[in-house]
């Protein structure tokens, strides 16, 4: 059976606009590591908070969020398996967290800014499940890594696009050329117009190539589904499971260190420009960086790539216990550029390729339980730790022995699926079915 894809230049017309998505919501992305940060500090001080209680208060907020997104995830994920029920269910959050986006931008209270936030920030989260599942219906597993780690670059680089003009309004806001009130305004309905026009053409053209028939009680046979995944009889089950767990260990550091940068070092007292602008070069240097994690997953094995990410970020872990001037931020802003990129899409590549394809959104429901499982433990434990000590650097501690304890765990995991695929000569999906073949085929005459 023939199950190479027709391809026009590097990428299919379904994989570019898989990839546009990237570079729709993670300008969301920018605004949840910049701006809000900046927002929520200063509706904090109006209530009389520290810059410590503000962090503690921050972490605790971004924990609930995790938590929240780590219960819904695999239920929406197992609908998501359902025949034709993905791009309905992707298009459906998108929009929520669209809508949520431009209100943010309003002059609302503290408790209002938090609830609309939340609101918002679980639906772009959902909206992520079924885009890494669709990852299987959009290409194959020779080029799984290339695309994955193309859809975070592109994100990167997109998302500076609005962030720059967003810097230009907060910046005139600065010098009192342009009220907060109106600059914020403009700032976050910028940007949920770039993530809507980023969403619709892959919510036109997606086409669900794995899926499970539906069956009639459909909500409760999806939970039968969910609660029975791994009592199922799968390939390479163990190494499967052994993953997930350093997944939830290692990826700990990597959310915790996205979602609190910020914070992190407003509640150092770094000046908030040179946070921004060191935000900006991160998002910059890690544009080519994951690109060249894709090329370099041709070459080389990427479960040994992952390995040598996550010794990376162990090293920013450690390096960020310390960190107490601006270049020290700075520095730290392109170390995490080098490495943020190539850890996230060769892990959602990697995972991608010892799935059973047709189980794409339960497994990667399940996959955020333990992404989301993580940060919500890493967050909490910085919010823990800073409060006890009233030291904003303390509180990476936990979170450089759960990166460790990770790197420890995914070696074991990888030898165990290395020693599946030399017992049975191949990997759990060498190859992509000829339905997908046949998408390409089809997307390519559109």
């Amino acid at each position: 059976m023939n199950t190479k894809v027709k391809k026009k230049g590097s990428f299919t017309p379904i994989e570019k606009k898989w990839i546009m998505y990237d570079v729709g919501n993670s300008a969301f992305t920018l605004l949840c590591s910049v701006f809000i940060p900046i927002i929520v500090q200063a509706k904090c001080a109006t209530e009389g908070m520290s810059n410590t209680e503000y962090q503690t208060f921050w972490s605790i907020v971004t924990s609930v969020i995790t938590l929240a997104v780590a219960v819904i995830s695999p239920i929406v994920g197992t609908f998501a398996d359902s025949e034709g029920m993905k791009k309905p269910l992707f298009l459906a959050s998108a929009l929520i967290g669209i809508v949520g986006c431009a209100l943010l931008g309003m002059p609302l209270p503290l408790a209002g800014f938090v609830a609309v936030f939340i609101t918002t920030r679980m639906s772009y989260n959902v909206s992520l499940v079924f885009y890494d599942s669709m990852l299987t219906d959009v290409t194959d597993m020779e080029r799984v890594d290339k695309i994955s780690s193309h859809g975070y670059a592109w994100g990167y680089i997109g998302s500076c696009i609005p962030f720059i003009i967003s810097i230009g309004l907060y910046a005139l806001s600065l010098y009192d050329l342009l009220s907060d009130t109106v600059a914020y305004i403009i700032i976050f309905i910028l940007n949920a117009v770039w993530w809507l026009c980023f969403t619709l053409p892959l919510s036109k053209s997606f086409k669900q190539i794995h899926y499970i028939k539906r069956q009639p009680k459909a909500i409760r046979n999806s939970f039968k589904r969910l609660f029975s995944v791994f009592r199922d009889k799968i390939p390479n089950k163990k190494g499967i499971l052994i993953f997930l767990i350093a997944f939830f260990l290692y990826i700990d550091g990597v959310y915790t260190v996205i979602d609190l940068a910020t914070t992190y070092g407003l509640a150092l007292g770094i000046d908030q420009i040179q946070l921004v602008l060191a935000l900006l070069l991160t998002q910059v240097i890690a544009f080519p960086c994951a690109i060249i994690s894709g090329i370099l997953a041709k070459k080389y094995d990427n479960g040994k790539l992952i390995i040598v990410f996550i010794t990376g970020y162990l090293g920013i872990a450690i390096f960020a216990i310390w960190l107490t001037q601006a270049w020290q931020f700075w520095l730290l802003a392109v170390c995490v550029g080098l490495l943020q990129g190539g850890v996230q899409a060769l892990s959602r590549s990697y995972f991608a390729k010892i799935i059973p394809l047709e189980k794409s959104g339960e497994f990667f429901g399940i996959m955020d339980i333990f992404g989301k499982g993580a940060s919500f433990v890493g967050t909490m434990l910085v919010a823990i730790v800073t409060a006890a000590t009233d030291q904003a650097n303390l509180g990476v501690i936990p979170i450089s022995c759960l990166i460790g304890v990770g790197l420890v765990v995914f070696i074991i995991g990888y030898l165990e699926i290395r020693k599946y695929e030399r017992q049975h000569g191949k990997a759990a999906n060498p190859e992509m079915p000829e339905a997908v073949a046949q998408a390409a085929a089809t997307e390519d005459k559109d």
